[in-house]
């Protein structure tokens, strides 16, 4: 069966739970990284006789294995590591992690037991069966470590990684596409991990030449690693001093230059002068000025744009202040604003990055026909972003509606604009790239009206804003609200509390509502065959692109749901279920829909059977129980129900039953147990209670027997003879123990019941599952389960509408529910009857 990301990912982590206590966070990736690196060669590419890789006799993941429970497993995996590396000519790249380092790892047993552990978990893990895009499956993983080592690393250590949203949106504008060629470059002056330059490469489906320095010897090593596991073997990558020593030249001593550029520098390092005297830098970088000697962004961009053919372009993130800086890096910009190489500017929300909380934006450059350019587009992302934990992140969404406004130099109102080069040089400005002297973000502000505070009513204007509400809903207008007797204002005509109620409720909501999920099921049909045909796919990435951005097509134009917010539902599920899914149809085709299996310790299950004393807690791989349930077992479905709700019932009646008898002259007071009223502690007084009655009466006598054949009686029999006195009231008490008893009893029978029903409906459930036809299979996942799951989000999306319309208009109805005089007259109203108490107590109110 095909690894699921998922899993790989929860393995993966685990493996870092091994390592804590030893070593800083940022020190994991050294030892897991290695061995996912190792791992994987090993079961992709060993015996292979063209594989990337050659995995020699001795130099493979299986001799690791071997070394579980091996007093010497350190000293011995850094030698197996080292046969591959060599064979491999890969020295200095994946034999950076010391395994027989006693002071991260332990000594003796204890570094024994732990690397043990940690080779069973990547033991655990075949990636033999991933067929489809196995290499991103890895890279994928990668990518996921590194951004969970960059969080646990904090600021001081998370600079080897940019976050992959940011990577995403860069690799997209710097105009990379289906039209490059494979022998056009891109270079990475400051590479770190090769995130960016991976996501660049990857818009480029016929291929891109790779080129990238980094300066950290361990991050280097990280990136050597990421490029093979991502396809890119071949990527030239060297170490050292970007500014100092740049490696990539000419013959003739000056700086090489690259079709295209990413790059995300360290943040205003103090220290990018050393080994470098810039007036006297030998490739010229630094004709346009020297940037202080105290912050190297500039020095880093002009590095940067010394790369770059003359038709060549780039992106590069740096932090704010480069915008708007004065005194030497004012100049600079001047300059660089006046040749025309800066063509874009976006502005990223705060706290994204691990090695800083501060905003960043990306510079986009771009020599061909710089000399034209007339002006510079902005936008302003600061406010599109998800809170993610401690850091701030890109959505989906965001992603794309930043590349697509960039891409058609689209004018959103607070959001983007094409600035002018003379109003950027004019005197007021003065080559200040400040993004908020050109895009104001600001919302709206929400104004009070004084004369509806003084007189009442709600401003039409105010209801005037929600125009986009009232173009689509032409009558709900009038049904929220009725003209006021004074110009200008309306009367809302629905209590508040049915606001709600009335727009999900009206006719023409109804009617959108049903357009939207027409649009659904036109998108649906559409894709359907496309679902089908998923077995045997080798890209299952081209799926969740021709889903998504046809779906972005289909809601593009309806009107108050924005494409973008349902586009992010989808992309939401992707990531969340449908891409393990589809990832397993494309390797281990349809047949999975018919996989049960035990659950893991930290999985959820679907269902669990009880055989003898053992619990078996199983989870279908590919359609939840859940699904096999309602298509084919709604009866038996009903019938648990039904058992549910009784019990439930039940229990509810026992627990009144307590309460009401519980007290301290209660049948039930003084019966508690540590877990309650116990069914034994009752018993045990229904048997102190008999013995009691029968020695009321002499042995022998009719009251006796009559009394005895009364104790005897089962539950249910509430009668006794009328000569039999209870004065004491102590049959009475026996009838409430019987209630009680009886209601313990039925609420017994009816969990066994339901236990009983629940087994025989799982044990059904579970031979259906081997059962299941392929197309039974395929209706259940791409109908039942998919597209259920993407209409439930757009069906939130379109509560969420209501939500919002109902807020403003109950927002509006309390805001000006009580003018000024009304609250005057109630003010003197309530002062009159204080002042009246305080009279009756003889106080005097002046």
């Amino acid at each position: 069966m095909a690894l699921k990301k998922s899993q790989l990912y929860a393995s993966l982590w685990q493996s870092c739970d091994e390592l804590r206590g030893g070593m800083d966070a940022s020190q994991y990736k050294d030892y897991v990284l290695t061995l996912l690196f190792m791992k994987y060669v090993s079961d992709k590419d060993a015996g292979h006789s063209n594989a990337l890789i050659e995995v020699p006799q001795g130099g493979s993941f299986a001799d690791i294995i071997e070394l579980k429970g091996d007093k010497e497993i350190g000293d011995k995996i850094n030698k197996i590591i080292g046969q591959l590396a060599e064979t491999n000519d890969l020295k200095g790249v994946i034999d950076q992690a010391d395994f027989n380092d006693e002071s991260k790892l332990g000594s003796g047993k204890d570094m024994q037991d732990r690397l043990s552990r940690l080779v069973a978990i990547f033991e655990g893990l075949d990636f033999r069966a991933n067929r489809a895009e196995g290499d991103d499956l890895l890279g994928d993983a990668y990518e996921y470590l590194m951004r969970h080592f960059a969080t646990e690393s904090g600021k001081s250590k998370g600079q080897f990684y940019t976050p992959a949203e940011v990577s995403r949106v860069m690799a997209q504008v710097v105009g990379i596409g289906a039209s490059t060629r494979q022998d056009q470059t891109i270079y990475d002056p400051t590479c770190g991990s090769g995130s960016l330059l991976l996501k660049a490469a990857a818009e480029a489906p016929r291929g891109i030449t790779i080129y990238g320095q980094e300066r950290d010897n361990v991050t280097w090593a990280l990136a050597r690693m990421n490029m093979i596991l991502h396809g890119y073997p071949t990527a030239e990558l060297w170490r050292g001093n970007t500014l100092a020593d740049p490696y990539f030249k000419n013959r003739d001593g000056t700086l090489k230059t690259f079709d295209f550029a990413v790059a995300n520098p360290p943040f205003s390092d103090k220290a990018w002068t050393n080994g470098l005297i810039p007036e006297y830098d030998k490739y010229g970088r630094f004709k346009f000025g020297i940037p202080p000697l105290r912050n190297g962004d500039y020095a880093f961009l002009l590095h940067f744009i010394a790369s770059v053919k003359s038709t060549g372009k780039g992106a590069i993130i740096l932090p704010h202040g480069v915008l708007f800086r004065g005194n030497r890096e004012a100049e600079i910009r001047r300059k660089l604003i006046q040749r025309g190489f800066i063509k874009g500017i976006i502005g990223l929300p705060s706290n994204l990055f691990y090695g800083t909380g501060i905003p960043a934006c990306i510079v986009i450059l771009d020599k061909e026909d710089a000399g034209e350019r007339a002006g510079i587009f902005m936008i302003d992302a600061s406010k599109r972003f998800l809170k993610d934990g401690s850091k701030n992140r890109l959505r989906a969404r965001d992603i794309h509606q930043i590349v697509d406004v960039y891409k058609r130099k689209a004018e959103e109102p607070r959001f983007s604009r094409l600035v002018p080069i003379d109003e950027i040089a004019n005197q007021t400005n003065y080559y200040n790239l400040n993004i908020r002297r050109y895009i104001d973000s600001r919302d709206p502000e929400d104004l009070h009206d004084l004369e509806a505070h003084l007189n009442g009513g709600i401003p039409d204007r105010d209801i005037d804003t929600l125009e986009e509400y009232w173009n689509t809903f032409p009558s709900l207008r009038r049904t929220l609200f009725k003209s006021s007797t004074r110009t200008g204002y309306s009367e809302i005509s629905v209590d508040r509390k049915q606001v709600k109620a009335s727009i999900l409720g009206h006719e023409e909501f109804k009617s959108y509502v049903e357009g939207i999920t027409a649009v659904f099921n036109v998108w649906c049909n559409a894709h359907y065959q496309l679902l089908i045909d998923l077995q045997g796919c080798d890209r299952p990435r081209i799926v969740i692109e021709r889903l998504s951005e046809d779906l972005l097509i289909c809601f593009q134009d309806l009107p108050l749901l924005s494409a973008y917010d349902i586009y992010q539902q989808l992309m939401d599920y992707w990531d969340e279920v449908m891409q393990d899914d589809v990832y397993l149809i494309a390797a281990s085709d349809w047949q999975a829909g018919r996989t049960l299996r035990l659950t893991s310790n930290k999985e959820a299950p679907d269902f669990a059977i009880k055989k003898g004393n053992k619990t078996y807690k199983y989870v279908g791989e590919l359609i939840p129980a859940s699904l096999l349930i309602t298509r084919f077992f709604g009866t038996e479905l009903q019938e648990l129900q039904r058992f549910e709700m009784e019990i439930t019932e039940l229990t509810q009646r026992k627990e009144d039953f307590e309460e009401e008898n519980g007290s301290d002259d209660g049948a039930l007071s003084g019966l508690e147990g540590k877990r309650g009223i116990t069914k034994g502690n009752v018993q045990q007084r229904v048997i102190e209670l008999k013995n009691i009655v029968l020695k009321s009466y002499p042995e022998g006598t009719t009251e006796h027997n009559q009394a005895k054949l009364i104790t005897k009686t089962s539950f249910g029999i509430r009668d006794w003879p009328k000569n039999i006195r209870d004065e004491d009231g102590l049959f009475k008490e026996l009838d409430t123990l019987y209630d009680y008893l009886r209601l313990i009893n039925d609420e017994k029978a009816k969990k066994e019941r339901h236990k009983q029903l629940q087994e025989s409906l799982y044990e059904a459930v579970t031979s259906m599952y081997s059962e299941l036809t392929e197309a039974e299979i395929k209706a259940l996942v791409i109908k039942d389960k998919w597209f259920t799951c993407i209409w439930a989000a757009i069906e939130g999306e379109i509560k969420r509408l209501a939500r919002q319309l109902t807020r403003r208009i109950n927002e509006l109805s309390e805001r000006y529910a009580s003018p000024l005089p009304q609250l005057d007259r109630s003010v003197a109203d309530l002062a009159k009857k204080v002042e009246g108490h305080l009279k009756k107590m003889d106080f005097d109110w002046e």
